[in-house]
């Protein structure tokens, strides 16, 4: 059985930064793409940035040049750099394939963006 565990949410204050974590068991992160999402209360789940097998990259409008999404195929870990913080990021951040999403949701990790 496939499972994604998310880590590295917290409190920072806005302009802060925070690194997240996806790992992988019963699954090779580097077959597929890899993508991570965000869901804020009382909104719809959406994708937050995307990293294919190639690692080309895509990124939500609301992120882009804050955020950088990366993958350590040997640690079979992906990664979401997050820079420039603002209160409009905080959210629950999963990871999951990209660009469909293939694998029952993790518990997420929190963000929160407050000062």
């Amino acid at each position: 059985q496939v499972q994604l565990v998310e880590s590295g949410g917290g409190l920072v204050q806005p302009g802060g930064s925070l690194r997240l974590s996806c790992t992988a068991s019963g699954m090779r992160l580097s077959v597929n793409g890899m993508g991570w999402y965000r869901q804020a209360s009382g909104k719809q789940r959406e994708l937050v940035a995307g990293i294919t097998r190639r690692f080309s990259t895509v990124y939500g409008e609301s992120v882009k040049g804050r955020f950088t999404i990366s993958r350590d195929n040997a640690k079979n870990t992906m990664y979401l750099q997050m820079n420039s913080l603002k209160p409009e990021d905080t959210a629950v951040y999963y990871c999951n394939t990209y660009p469909e999403v293939a694998i029952p949701w993790g518990q997420g990790t929190q963000v929160t963006v407050s000062s």
